[in-house]
């Protein structure tokens, strides 16, 4: 197959990915949890037949509540999330609840102050950029080795390019399924931001390392082009299939897994999905791009 001779059509693909999830995330932006923003988490099992979530809603609105979100979790349960630091708000939302549904039962109820969220937006932050910077640190030790046709570093370079393509669309993806769907970004989206950057070099990896093996064959040098092609090739099968058993997995959690995994799941499936490509399509045409640059000069 003629992956990289195609290269430009992947990357016109990919560019058009990055910015519209870029203008989504400026426009939009994400649709933050209760992590990252502070408040409440109630989880009430019903007895008996769970009501209708706008009627739920319409009930509770009496209370004045800020940015209220109702959610069904698994059988007779609903996950109740608000904004705010007031206890007493919260006591008064739960008797409400027990004057409008006596066979409700309350199971519990976390908190997150709105000082916590913010040193865990910064965290998060802080995780995904030490991430990134080992990852390219490593890359550029391992490939140390393979400094001509291309340098070490444009190997190292090329995958945190990958991996930032991975990070922005799987972000720009939430935003379309925070606005319609209401999904929240808590800290179970951090980790599979973290799963995704791991996923993804991995795959990355495997391709990079089949090229430098194909490197060290008589005229591999001088047909950089055909040697990325021809190493994307011998990969391609095992990287479809590993993802291909991921995704299997993916969606069984996703259909019939319960609702707290279900956005980690999500995001994970969206991000392995983005991630594959990029490490055949993306990744390795960088490479290819950087050496008909050096080439022209």
């Amino acid at each position: 197959m003629k992956i990289i001779q195609h290269r430009r059509k992947f990357f016109v693909l990919s560019s058009v990915l990055i910015l519209s999830s870029i203008f989504s995330l400026i426009v939009w932006g994400l649709k933050p949890g209760i992590d990252f923003r502070g408040g409440f988490l109630t989880e009430v099992k019903f007895t008996k037949q769970v009501p209708e979530k706008s009627d739920f809603i319409q009930k509770m609105k009496e209370l004045s509540i800020d940015d209220l979100t109702v959610q069904l979790s698994g059988e007779n349960k609903m996950l109740i999330r608000f904004i705010s630091d007031d206890d007493d708000i919260n006591t008064k939302i739960q008797t409400k609840i027990k004057e409008e549904y006596p066979n409700s039962i309350v199971e519990r109820t976390s908190f997150v102050s709105s000082a916590i969220s913010k040193e865990l937006k910064t965290k998060a932050i802080q995780a995904l950029i030490v991430a990134v910077i080992g990852i390219m640190l490593y890359i550029m030790w391992a490939f140390r080795k393979v400094s001509y046709p291309v340098e070490s570093w444009k190997y190292g370079l090329a995958a945190i390019i990958a991996l930032a393509h991975d990070i922005i669309i799987t972000l720009g993806a939430f935003v379309l399924l925070g606005n319609k769907y209401g999904m929240e970004v808590n800290i179970p989206f951090i980790a599979a931001l973290l799963t995704i950057l791991g996923y993804s070099v991995n795959d990355t990896i495997v391709i990079f390392d089949r090229i430098r093996e194909n490197l060290n064959r008589a005229q591999a040098k001088k047909e950089f082009e055909e040697t990325v092609n021809r190493s994307i090739n011998e990969s391609l099968m095992r990287s479809l299939n590993t993802s291909f058993t991921v995704v299997i997995v993916l969606l069984a959690i996703i259909f019939f897994g319960g609702e707290s995994v279900k956005n980690f799941s999500i995001a994970l499936l969206i991000g392995i999905i983005v991630g594959t490509y990029s490490s055949i399509f993306v990744a390795s045409a960088i490479l290819v791009e950087s050496w008909r640059y050096k080439m022209k000069r």
